[in-house]
């Protein structure tokens, strides 16, 4: 998991469980996407929630997260 800390000593992340966030303070979680199947089986990711784009349609879901991961890293990961 990529930590992004901030000068004014706040935190952000693509939230995951390889620790226990709530260890380094208060948190507040927020949605970034939506991964969602197309009326056809496909599946896209609708960053709207962030500004972003819909990336898709992908075959599987499991597409769709990992292109959703690498927008919100290099998009929303900034320091």
């Amino acid at each position: 998991m990529q930590l992004v800390i901030r000068p004014d000593g706040s935190v952000r992340c693509l939230y995951g469980e390889e620790i226990a966030l709530s260890e380094l303070g208060s948190c507040e979680i927020r949605r970034a996407s939506h991964v969602e199947p197309t009326a056809d089986g496909r599946w896209t990711a609708d960053l709207g929630p962030v500004n972003g784009p819909v990336l898709g349609p992908f075959a599987t879901r499991s597409a769709a997260l990992t292109a959703e991961a690498a927008w919100l890293t290099s998009h929303r990961l900034q320091a």
